[in-house]
């Protein structure tokens, strides 16, 4: 009988990258063995932030079968699945929401697979013994949830059956239609629409701007640092914290110098605002941004119009530009909708939760294409002359107006004592040495052996500030 063994490791950097990878699939740049051990060697990912790494494998014979990105948190920032109302609910009863299990992308709201088992015939039996696994380690380690962030459908398909929560959340991403140039996607939206983006690139051009494209083995030396300053900025102005060093940058250009994808602004030569994006073959992924100076229509023009050009440029069928965004669809782009589950170990809280997440889903419906924008015509939504396009379909819109989620924890008193509290708790440290314990089951005619080699973080120990 085959021997699966559980094994939670201290970071994704103690795994192979090439075992990684193989079960990671396809080119997707975020679940990458270089970007996920580039963000823990390069400082991003450490417990003073609330972050401590710690990846499952599930190895039978010694071999890697099947993996997922784990980490055990002490706060939610840079989650952007948003919990803090859950977390202030435990609080309000005595209880302690925080650490919990997250499965995700650290600081990217990007959907995409993370319950990592390959692309053989046994994947679907893989991922859902992931999802029994992280289930099992959150009851070992006495934590409150487990969570899974941006999952791609296959790792939605796991969940059927589980007591998981299904949350549901909206992006706005641009679908490539097989156009050209960008005149022709301009040709494709309403007149409206069409004559707003050409007035916004006007503008950028009449600010004396031009705009180039670089992947990260054309940036010289001297860029990496500008794009950092630029990240940094935008945090700044916002109040929020930067996680990501001009290192981790630097990172990315020398071990996926092709999928680095840089926008550059400049006036008389001089970079005043960038945009960094990465890439696979078949999508632009838009991340970071900053500007200098305030110049009319220049975030649009870095962050979305010269994406679409690049897309069309050179074949990509997707754009993606990031989380949130209603004015996008005045700009090409479509509504799409994102998936998280929520494991709460409690069954008062679950249930609470349970109706919470129904209610906050809303009555779906659809404004349609009149409220996308898009023409039905010049071959496009499925009128004469063109495939179906994005229009061709209603839109799955939620029929409540869009409203934004407080992204601002600390301005609630009680979510952020109940974050600073629980990132040096006795109850961090009691998680990791329960962990540490081993336990054994049977799966699918399988012995399995769970065991975690992690210590307590360094936020955990006696005297040790949360940062």
């Amino acid at each position: 009988m085959p021997s699966l063994e559980i094994r939670m490791h201290r970071g994704v950097s103690e795994i192979g990258a090439e075992a990684w990878n193989a079960l990671a699939g396809g080119d997707h740049p975020f679940v990458a063995h270089a970007f996920l051990a580039g963000l823990e060697e390069h400082g991003c990912i450490q417990p003073a932030l609330g972050w401590q790494a710690c990846p499952l494998g599930i190895y039978e014979d010694d071999r890697l079968i099947a993996a997922a990105p784990l980490y055990l948190k002490g706060n939610s920032h840079g989650e952007f699945v948003f919990d803090w109302s859950w977390a202030s609910a435990y609080a309000r009863h005595g209880l302690d929401y925080y650490p919990k299990l997250l499965c995700a992308v650290p600081y990217t709201p990007v959907g995409g697979p993370r319950l990592l088992v390959g692309t053989g015939g046994d994947a679907p039996s893989l991922r859902r013994a992931l999802v029994e696994a992280i289930e099992q380690r959150t009851s070992a380690m006495g934590l409150s949830s487990a969570h899974l962030n941006f999952v791609d459908q296959e790792g939605a398909d796991a969940f059927h059956g589980t007591r998981w929560l299904p949350r549901f959340d909206w992006q706005f991403h641009w679908r490539n239609q097989g156009w050209q140039d960008f005149d022709e996607f301009l040709a494709a939206l309403k007149p409206k629409k069409r004559k707003n983006i050409r007035q916004e690139r006007a503008q950028v051009d009449a600010a004396g701007i031009r705009c180039e494209i670089r992947h990260g083995d054309e940036l010289e030396a001297g860029d990496w640092a500008v794009l950092h300053r630029l990240y940094l900025s935008t945090f700044d102005a916002h109040g929020n914290h930067p996680a990501l060093t001009e290192s981790f940058f630097r990172h990315l250009g020398r071990s996926v110098p092709r999928q680095v994808v840089a926008v550059l602004c400049r006036r008389r030569g001089r970079i005043i605002a960038a945009a960094l994006c990465l890439r696979s073959a078949d999508t632009l992924y838009g991340r970071y941004w900053g500007a200098d100076e305030t110049v009319p229509g220049l975030h649009f023009e870095a962050c979305y119009y010269q994406g679409i050009d690049y897309c069309i440029r050179n074949g990509l069928r997707n754009f993606e530009p990031g989380a949130q965004g209603e004015h996008k669809i005045a700009r090409g782009f479509l509504p799409t909708r994102t998936r998280s589950f929520h494991r709460i170990v409690d069954p008062r809280f679950e249930t609470a939760i349970a109706d919470a997440l129904q209610r906050e889903g809303g009555p779906l419906g659809g404004p349609g294409e009149e409220r996308l924008g898009l023409s039905r015509s010049r071959g496009q939504g499925g009128g004469r002359g063109g495939p179906p396009g994005p229009d061709s379909a209603r839109s799955t819109l939620p029929s409540r107006q869009w409203k934004r989620r407080s992204r601002n924890p600390t301005a609630c008193s009680p979510l952020a004592a109940t974050c600073a509290a629980s990132a040096c708790s006795p109850r961090m440290q009691g998680a990791f040495s329960r962990g540490t314990r081993t336990a054994s089951r049977s799966s699918g005619g399988r012995r399995i052996r769970a065991w975690c080699s992690i210590p307590p973080p360094p936020m955990c120990r006696a005297g040790s500030s949360a940062g």
